[in-house]
């Protein structure tokens, strides 16, 4: 059934809301103020709407960049303005943090985008008629939007369609099930890392036509499900004074300017800490940056990144790094434990760090910095430490995933 409705205002997930009787309405792709045409989502969306077309314009929209904006689901915002879109990115931050009880300066957003994403997941999956298509997922869908570019990658990533799409050929021409696979790739120092995932177990003969595709397209590395196929060069990044040799498909910041940044901020807020501990550590990109002037230990529950941490510490000029592999989830680290230290950095998943919070605001550790790539579990953890004595200085708000509702935060906690 076709509408008319007014949008208000853009929502926390980059949708126009539209308030109705006391109902939000949602729909994607539009702008407060806005008047437009909208239509029913099939199935159980009650309060989803589908944009047909805009009446009646923000001044703020722009033109979208990407041919593929508003089909491909992996951007939410490409049609708003630079300003407003930073002001909202910004808001969100400062919406959240007043819900959860917090009063505290959210200083401007910070952008990091640099020159692009260099990690990505490429989807391949036959659609109709038996028809192979790579690219990313539809907004809100499985079905898969073949691209041709993508205008918002790092240029490290050049190359990486046809190297997916000569994968997924292979693969899908070769096993006898039509699996649906998933191509995560890297940008490294030197050439693509590629682990794919979702084509079963691997005959000889695949794995030797596997390789001579790696070959032709130069990858650094080839993985399935993170066993080897091919490495032609270590896939390594910088970090610091280091290199770093990825483990396959490990966690990576999604730009080198968002990793830089982040790195800056936690460094600025350390301080002059000489014993330092990175929770969450990842494979070390604040761990190695902070051992240029103060011991760090380490933990996180990926042993292969902890591995891939203990075998860059080695560079020289650094000061020593003690990192081991822990659950922080299920084995937080106790008060006991954190007495010793001067300063900490956590850095979890999107699911925040409840129960180490808890064990931090319970100890008398004097400066905790907290990095987040979700607010309202940021904002959780946070109530956790200020409830425990610690007071929260400046939030700083960085934008490493541009043109989408996902924002960073660093704050620094002071006893």
């Amino acid at each position: 059934m076709v509408e008319r409705v007014r949008i208000d205002h853009v929502g926390h997930r980059g949708d126009g809301v539209s308030l109705r009787a006391g109902d939000a309405v949602y729909v994607p792709y539009t702008l407060g103020g806005e008047t437009v045409e909208v239509d029913h989502v099939p199935g159980n969306h009650p309060d989803r709407r589908k944009l047909l077309a805009v009446d009646v314009a923000s001044p703020e929209r722009i033109a979208p960049f990407c041919p593929h904006f508003g089909v491909c689901g992996g951007c939410a915002i490409q049609h708003w303005a630079t300003e407003p879109y930073q002001a909202w990115k910004r808001g969100i931050v400062v919406e959240t943090l007043a819900q959860a009880g917090i009063d505290c300066e959210v200083a401007p957003l910070v952008d990091a985008h640099g020159t692009g994403r260099r990690r990505v997941t490429l989807h391949g999956r036959f659609g109709s008629h038996d028809v192979l298509k790579v690219g990313f997922s539809a907004a809100s869908s499985h079905d898969v939007i073949p691209i041709h570019r993508c205008p918002i990658l790092d240029p490290g990533l050049d190359g990486v369609l046809d190297a997916a799409w000569a994968l997924a050929e292979l693969l899908s021409s070769k096993m006898s099930v039509t699996k649906p696979l998933d191509i995560q790739v890297t940008a490294t120092i030197n050439g693509l890392d590629i682990d794919v995932r979702g084509s079963g177990p691997l005959p000889t003969p695949l794995v030797t036509a596997l390789s001579r595709v790696a070959e032709q397209h130069r990858l650094a590395r080839l993985t399935r499900h993170g066993e080897l196929v091919l490495q032609r060069l270590p896939p390594t990044v910088r970090m610091g004074r280091a290199e770093v040799t990825l483990p396959p498909g490990s966690f990576l910041q999604a730009t080198v300017a968002g990793e830089e940044t982040l790195a800056t901020l936690v460094a600025e807020r350390i301080g002059k800490a000489k014993k330092v501990l990175d929770l969450f550590c990842g494979a070390g990109p604040f761990a190695l940056r902070l051992a240029e002037k103060a011991r760090v230990t380490a933990y996180d529950n990926d042993a292969a990144a902890i591995a891939a941490l203990a075998k860059a510490a080695r560079t020289p000029g650094l000061k020593p790094i003690k990192c081991e592999p822990r659950d922080l989830f299920r084995r937080p680290l106790v008060p006991p434990e954190l007495r010793d230290f001067d300063a900490v950095v956590f850095d979890p998943p999107r699911q925040g760090a409840q129960a180490q919070a808890l064990k931090l605001a319970a100890s008398k550790v004097p400066v905790v910095i907290a990095v987040s790539c979700n607010v309202a579990t940021f904002a959780r953890d946070a109530r956790l430490l200020i409830d425990g004595g610690y007071r929260i200085d400046t939030v700083v708000p960085v934008d490493q995933f541009r043109h989408t509702p996902h924002v960073e935060l660093v704050a620094r906690f002071t006893r």
